[in-house]
C-alpha cells in the first residue's frame, strides 16, 4: 500500500525548494522502504535545485541520510526489517567488468530502485542521487542500504552516505594517506575536513589546510590539521612548500572543484607525489593549462576520486565502529539540526560558509 509523506521538492531551476506531499510505493523486487530518521544538505543537493547537474524536474531533493528498514521487496537478502542503514548512492552491480576484477569501488553499472515516487498528482519525482531521503520514507535499492551498528546517533551516521565518506576516502582510498606523510588539503569545507581527519587517523606527519576562509581554517585545525594557510592573503603553493622542507606535500586533495585551485595543487606536491581531486566541478570547467613538460616531469599522479572509492558494505561499518570507539568524530561534522521546512534557509546558510552541515532530523 503506497505512503503518503512529506518530501522536499524542487520543482524548476533555481526556485526555492517546498515541502509536499509525496506518494512513495512499497518496495518491489530488490527494493527496500525506509524511514528516514536524519538526512545532510549537502552541496549537491543544490546543484539539482539550481539544475546544475540536470532538468528533469522535479526533484526529491536529500541523499545522505540514515533511518530504519521498514519493509524489503522480494528477492532481497544483505538487509533486513528493522535494520539502521546508512543510504549510498552506488548500489554496486556485482557483475560488471570493475566488479568481475575485484574492483567493486569502480563499478560502472551501479543502480537505483527501479520504481518511482510520485507527487500527490501522479507526477514522477526524480530522486536526487537515486535516493530522495528529505522525506520521512524513501525507497531504493536494496544495495543502497547499508547496515551499520545502530547505536550510532543518525544525524552523524548519515553523513557517511556521501560528504563526510567522500572525503575521508579520498585521503585513505585514493591518496593511499599513510603514517608520516605530508598533505595539504584545498578546501575546507565538509569534505576537505573530513580528508583533514582521515589523514590524521592514520598518522600523516603534517597535514596542511588551505582556504580563503579564516573560519574554516580554524575547524580545519579542529579536525587535525597542524598547519593552516589563507589563500587570500599568501601564495599558497609557496607556503605548502616551505611547510614542508620546500619539497611539497606527499598527497595534496583538491576539495574545491575548481582549475586554479587543481593547478595550485600540482605544483603544491612534491616530485612524485599524488594530487587527488575529489571537489565536483562545473560542467563548463577545463582543466588548467599546465605545461606537458612539467605534467610529465613531475611524476607521481594526477587522480580523481569517485565517492572517495568507497565500497560502502566495507566501509561505512568500519568507520561506524571508529565514531562509536571515539577515535573518529562524525558529531562535530553537524553544525546544526533542522526540520524539513527549513532545508531552503539552509542552502543559504550554506553557501555563506556558516556551517559544516545542517542536517534534517526526522
Amino acid at each position: 500500500m503506497p505512503h503518503e509523506v512529506r518530501g522536499v521538492v524542487a520543482r524548476a531551476s533555481g526556485d526555492p525548494v517546498t515541502v509536499e506531499t509525496v506518494t512513495v510505493p512499497d518496495p518491489g523486487p530488490g527494493e527496500v522502504l525506509v524511514r528516514v530518521q536524519a538526512c545532510g544538505v549537502c552541496h549537491t543537493d543544490l546543484h539539482y535545485r539550481d539544475g546544475n547537474i540536470g532538468d528533469d524536474f522535479p526533484y526529491l531533493l536529500g541523499h545522505e541520510a540514515a533511518g530504519v528498514v521498514e519493509s524489503v521487496g522480494a528477492g532481497v537478502s544483505g538487509v533486513a526489517v528493522d535494520d539502521f542503514v546508512v543510504l549510498n548512492w552506488r548500489a554496486v552491480c556485482g557483475v560488471c567488468r570493475a566488479c568481475r576484477r575485484g574492483r567493486p569501488w569502480y563499478c560502472f553499472a551501479t543502480h537505483n530502485a527501479s520504481q518511482a515516487m510520485t507527487l500527490a498528482d501522479g507526477t514522477p519525482l526524480a530522486p536526487a542521487l537515486g535516493i530522495g531521503a528529505f522525506a520521512e520514507r524513501t525507497v531504493v535499492a536494496a544495495g543502497q542500504a547499508t547496515p551499520v551498528d545502530a547505536r550510532a546517533r543518525p544525524a552523524a551516521a548519515g553523513l557517511l552516505g556521501c560528504g563526510v565518506m567522500a572525503g575521508f576516502g579520498a585521503a585513505i582510498n585514493t591518496g593511499a594517506i599513510e603514517r608520516d606523510d605530508t598533505v595539504a588539503v584545498f578546501g575546507c569545507g565538509g569534505v576537505g575536513d573530513a580528508a583533514i581527519a582521515g589523514a590524521a587517523l592514520v598518522g600523516a606527519r603534517t597535514i596542511i589546510a588551505v582556504d580563503r576562509d579564516p573560519t574554516k581554517l580554524e575547524w580545519a585545525r579542529e579536525f587535525g590539521a597542524t598547519d593552516t594557510v589563507d589563500a587570500s592573503s599568501e601564495d599558497p603553493v609557496d607556503r605548502v612548500r616551505e611547510l614542508t622542507g620546500g619539497h611539497g606535500a606527499d598527497v595534496c586533495i583538491e576539495a574545491v572543484g575548481h582549475p586554479d585551485v587543481l593547478r595550485q595543487a600540482f605544483y603544491a606536491r612534491d616530485l612524485a607525489g599524488t594530487v587527488v581531486q575529489v571537489g565536483v566541478p562545473a560542467p563548463d570547467m577545463a582543466l588548467p593549462e599546465i605545461p606537458m613538460i612539467d605534467f610529465f616531469g613531475r611524476g607521481g599522479a594526477l587522480k580523481p576520486s569517485w565517492y572517495g572509492d568507497c565500497l560502502p558494505s566495507r566501509d561505512f561499518p568500519v568507520l561506524i565502529d571508529l565514531y562509536l570507539q571515539g577515535r573518529f568524530d562524525l558529531d562535530r561534522f553537524v553544525s546544526e539540526t533542522i526540520e524539513l521546512d527549513e532545508v531552503e534557509e539552509a542552502f543559504l546558510r550554506m553557501e555563506r560558509g556558516e556551517v559544516l552541515r545542517s542536517v534534517v532530523t526526522i
